[in-house]
């Protein structure tokens, strides 16, 4: 069996109690319908042509007994519609949740490579058919083969000439339906790949809402939403027109086989080959027969939509995350901090320059090590590579003498704090996104990690303090406050090694002083990474690296690389002249 086949099926697994009940009324609803229409052939046949007594208590009985199926049917329907559509929704949201698991432990390169909308479309809009398939799926086809089945055998029992007559018909409607499925198939597939660059752009637009007004653009974002929705009119359009002749071909063959079976049905009462009763009964079960026809015809649209959805959910679950722990991977406990580059070389892709090449550095326990070069040398890619954002592509990185493909990705991550120049805060309070550096923190712990952070003067002024709503991405905190708020979460993480990447550069002379002043704090007794754009911050280091395109080369203390007039001092000396 295909794999992508068994992974469908296995989420029907958790809920099969629930199925195999939905299955039960499939099957009763199905019989229900068939068995009626066995009961009027013998009221017109038998009761009604019986012209010696006219059997009130026979009729009233058999009416009773229908009337019993009808709720029976009733009750079947209900429990199928409710709770058989329960369970597609409980499939859906296992489905959303193994797929937003795995988003997490995709890497950096998947991501550098994705458009955040089109990956919440898979998340949402795509799965949304897939509640359906997983319904209606087994529903329709048990009940629309039963009742094709059963109608078709009684049919044969009523009268076999007609019945043959009538299932010529049923191979042209079913090559109609094979025609028009294929073109639905790639219609609906482009619908999505549609709905997705509709949200691609309406995230990008909406992330970069400052922008679009600053530069009093709104026009020509509409513009470009206006063509992306354009574009999802048309393919929409097309499915419709497909659908269109599906259903309208569905229709022509079922109303072509209920003129026939009134015509020959008609001919054949007037040659004796049928008696009144049967053509009755006849144009009840093509009735029977039709109606499951064209609830296949109608589960072709929800197969293909779903199908499609399950497709593009599979493309994605089926990436191997390219960063993940070894099977024997050992968890990092009581690091001392010591890191180690071993002629560490990086590239993003194969057909790509290399980043970095042959770097090799020793960092000791509690080291401040500052990083500096030009835009593009590598520095940020460099510190990337120790929380392994990103693999190395040839080399060796240890912590503590211990490669950092041996350790647990999650230990690593655990051990290593990151301040960023573009700082990421969630929307929620001031308090919540303190506690994300540890999520079971006590009130206590965050309010020490916000004042060594300088930040608790800041968080008190505000509306309702540490409960204060910040908004989306911090929008209603200055530059520096949310700076240092980035620091309270490293503080209250506690981790040996730290990464500022540019932290203070994105602000004003007095910001900087209060965030250079948490970061220092912050840095003490612990390995740190400071990639430093201002090189006044940077003085005090006790090591600076020079980073050019073809790796290290300089290092020393500020005084000695000024004193080399190198790399260093060209660049300093340019800052300051500035």
């Amino acid at each position: 069996m295909n794999s992508r086949v068994k992974k469908f099926l296995s989420y029907y697994k958790p809920y099969q109690k629930l199925f195999w009940a939905d299955m039960a009324c499939a099957f009763t609803v199905s019989g229900i319908s068939l068995i009626i229409p066995m009961i009027t052939r013998y009221i017109t046949n038998t009761v009604l042509a019986d012209e010696t007594s006219f059997q009130v208590d026979i009729i009233m009985k058999l009416g009773a007994l229908m009337v019993v199926m009808v709720l029976i049917e009733f009750a079947c329907n209900y429990f199928i519609t409710y709770k058989g559509h329960v369970m597609g929704v409980y499939m859906e949201h296992d489905m959303r949740n193994e797929l937003f698991a795995h988003y997490q432990k995709l890497s950096f390169s998947f991501y550098d490579d994705q458009k955040t909308g089109k990956l919440m479309s898979r998340l949402t809009n795509d799965l949304f058919s897939l509640t359906e398939l997983y319904h209606h799926g087994p529903e329709d086809i048990v009940i629309s083969l039963i009742k094709i089945i059963g109608a078709f055998i009684i049919l044969l029992n009523v009268n076999i000439p007609l019945t043959l007559i009538i299932f010529t018909i049923i191979p042209l409607m079913a090559l109609c339906t094979f025609y028009y499925n294929k073109k639905l198939k790639k219609s609906y597939h482009l619908n999505k790949q549609r709905v997705a660059e509709i949200n691609a752009r309406i995230e990008d637009n909406l992330s970069g809402i400052r922008v679009v007004k600053s530069f009093a653009n709104e026009d020509n974002e509409l513009k470009k939403f206006n063509k992306e929705n354009d574009r999802y009119v048309d393919s929409k359009s097309l499915s419709y027109q497909n659908m269109a002749g599906l259903h309208s071909s569905v229709f022509l063959f079922s109303t072509l086989i209920t003129i026939v079976v009134i015509v020959f049905g008609s001919l054949f009462i007037s040659a004796g080959y049928i008696l009144v009763g049967d053509l009755v009964a006849y144009l009840l079960y093509v009735n029977n027969l039709v109606e499951p026809v064209k609830k296949l015809i109608n589960f072709t649209e929800t197969f293909q939509e779903g199908l499609t959805g399950f497709e593009r959910f599979m493309d994605i679950l089926e990436i191997e995350p390219d960063i993940q722990d070894k099977p024997d991977a050992l968890v990092l406990n009581n690091v001392k901090g010591r890191v180690e580059f071993d002629q560490v070389s990086f590239r993003y892709k194969e057909n790509l320059d290399w980043v970095l090449q042959n770097i090799s550095l020793d960092v000791k326990p509690g080291e401040y090590l500052a990083l500096v070069g030009s835009s593009g040398a590598g520095k940020t890619t460099l510190c990337s590579l120790i929380p392994r954002f990103y693999e190395v592509t040839s080399g060796q990185i240890r912590i503590d003498g211990t490669p950092i493909t041996n350790v647990t990705l999650q230990s690593l991550r655990q051990n290593i704090g990151i301040v960023q120049q573009d700082v990421y805060l969630f929307a929620g309070t001031v308090m919540d996104n303190i506690r994300y550096g540890k999520p079971d923190a006590t009130e206590e712990e965050i309010i020490l990690a916000a004042k060594r952070a300088n930040a608790h003067e800041f968080i008190m002024e505000l509306p309702e303090g540490y409960d204060t709503d910040i908004g989306q991405r911090g929008v209603k905190l200055s530059g520096g406050q949310k700076q240092r708020l980035s620091i309270a979460r490293v503080f209250l993480k506690n981790p040996p090694i730290l990464i500022f990447d540019e932290a203070t550069s994105a602000l004003d002379n007095e910001s900087e002083k209060i965030v250079q002043d948490s970061l220092e704090a912050l840095a003490k007794n612990r390995t740190t990474f400071v990639i430093a754009h201002r090189l006044s911050t940077i003085r005090k280091a006790e090591r600076i690296v020079v980073l050019s395109e073809e790796g290290i080369v300089e290092t020393g203390t500020h005084a000695q690389l000024l004193q080399k007039e190198g790399t260093y001092a060209s660049l300093y000396n340019m800052q300051f002249k500035m």
